[in-house]
C-alpha cells in the first residue's frame, strides 16, 4: 500500500447529482441528516475508511459555514472558488453538475489535483477515460488529470457485460431500463411522493388517473405509470439517456462499433434501477459456464432466481439473475441486471476509483 496521502480533497457537495437525488442540498437537511444517508459520498469514504490524512469539504457560497461530522471529526464546509486548490490537494472528487466541473476540474488539475468528476461534463471526451473498477480500472492510470464516472445506468450494465464480452465476444446488445426516481433527483422523488399521498383508496384504479398536485420533475405523474422519456429527447428519435447508454458502454468496453440500442424508463420505484439487457455474442455458450463466470467475476451476485430494487438498495455490488438463453438467435442470452444507483451507479464507483488509486 502507497504511504498515506497529505491531503484529498474536496467534495463539491452542494447540488451535487449524489446528495440531491434525496437530499436536494445542504439546505434542505442538515449536516447531521446528510452524514447518515447510505448512499452518499460521504457515507461511502466513511465506510471506506481510506489512508488519507486530510479531508476538505467545498460547497457554493449558500452553504460554505455549515458543519459536518465526518470519521468523528466536524468539518466546516469552505466556499469553492478559483483558489480553492491553492493549499495542494492530491484527490478531488466533483459532484457538482457539469457546468462546476467544466469551471473548476481545469483548474485542480492545474494544481497538481487528479480530479473524479461525477458529472456528464468529460465522459465522452477521448482524453479523459470512463472507469468503471471491475471492467476498465487500468484505463484510469492514464489520466490526464480527470477521470470521469460514468452514467448510473451504464455502470451496472458493464460490470455485467465485461466478463461476457471477454470470453464470448459480444455482437449486439439491447438494454431496456427500468430507472428509479432517485435518479431523477430531489424533484422526482416528491413527484412520487405527492402522488402516493394523493391517492385516494377509496376510488377505483381508473378514477385515480387524475391528479390534483403540482408535478415538479415530471410531464406526467410517475405514480401508478411507467415514463419512456429521461433526459431530452433528440433528433433521432432516442432520449439522451438512451444514447448515454450506447456511447459509454463503447467506450468502456473498448468497442466503439459495437451495435447497441436502448429504450429507458423510469418506474414509480424509489431507488435502484433495473435492467433488461439481451446479448447477442459472436461465439458459441454453454448455459451453465456463462453463470458460472458471472458468479466469479468482481462486483456481481448473482441470483438463482431473481434479485429486486429491495435487494440492492444500499448495496456497492451488482445484482444478476432471470439468465437464460435467447432462443430467437444462435447465440443469446437475457439478463436480468439490478444495482443501486445512487451508490455503484455514483458516489461508490467513484470512492472505488480512488481507492484502487491509493492502493495500486
Amino acid at each position: 500500500m502507497k504511504q498515506i496521502i497529505k491531503k484529498v480533497l474536496s467534495i463539491y457537495m452542494i447540488s451535487t447529482l449524489v446528495l440531491s437525488m434525496l437530499l436536494s442540498s445542504l439546505q434542505r437537511v442538515s449536516a447531521d441528516e446528510s452524514e447518515n444517508i447510505p448512499n452518499s459520498p460521504i457515507k461511502v469514504l466513511e465506510e471506506k475508511k481510506l489512508p488519507i490524512s486530510e479531508y476538505t469539504f467545498f460547497a457554493s457560497s449558500r452553504s460554505a459555514g455549515k458543519e459536518i461530522n465526518f470519521l468523528g471529526k466536524d468539518y466546516k464546509v469552505q466556499e469553492l472558488t478559483q483558489n480553492s486548490f491553492d493549499s495542494g490537494f492530491d484527490f478531488a472528487i466533483f459532484s457538482a453538475g457539469g457546468s462546476v466541473s467544466k469551471e473548476f476540474a481545469p483548474i485542480a488539475v492545474s494544481k497538481g489535483c487528479t480530479v473524479i468528476d461525477n458529472s456528464s461534463c468529460f465522459r465522452m471526451n477521448k482524453d479523459v477515460p470512463l472507469v468503471v473498477p471491475e471492467v476498465n480500472f487500468e484505463d484510469a492510470r492514464n489520466n490526464n488529470g480527470i477521470i470521469a464516472n460514468p452514467n448510473c445506468s451504464t455502470i451496472q450494465a458493464v460490470v455485467a457485460l465485461k466478463p461476457l464480452d471477454d470470453n464470448y465476444g459480444i455482437k449486439r446488445i439491447v438494454y431496456s431500463t427500468y430507472q428509479a426516481v432517485s435518479g431523477a433527483g430531489f424533484k422526482g422523488v416528491e413527484d412520487l411522493k405527492s402522488g402516493i399521498q394523493s391517492y385516494n383508496s377509496e376510488l377505483s384504479v381508473l378514477e385515480n388517473q387524475t391528479h390534483d398536485y403540482e408535478l415538479q420533475k415530471f410531464k406526467v405523474p410517475i405514480f401508478s405509470n411507467c415514463i419512456p422519456h429521461i433526459d431530452v429527447f433528440l433528433d433521432n428519435g432516442y432520449t439522451k439517456e438512451e444514447e448515454k447508454m450506447i456511447n459509454e458502454t463503447r467506450k468502456i468496453l473498448g468497442r466503439p462499433n459495437l451495435r447497441i440500442t436502448a429504450t429507458t424508463v423510469r418506474v414509480p420505484v424509489l431507488n435502484s434501477h433495473s435492467e433488461v439487457i439481451n446479448v447477442e455474442f459472436e461465439r458459441d455458450f454453454r448455459l451453465k459456464e456463462l453463470k458460472q463466470i458471472l458468479k466469479q467475476s468482481s462486483g456481481i451476485i448473482l441470483r438463482d432466481d431473481y434479485p429486486t430494487t429491495l435487494d440492492s438498495n444500499n448495496q456497492d455490488n451488482v445484482f444478476i439473475g432471470r439468465i437464460r438463453r435467447d432462443f430467437s438467435v444462435s447465440s443469446g442470452v437475457n439478463l436480468w441486471v439490478v444495482a443501486d444507483n445512487l451508490r455503484k451507479g455514483a458516489a461508490s464507483n467513484a470512492v472505488q476509483i480512488l481507492e484502487r488509486l491509493l492502493i495500486d
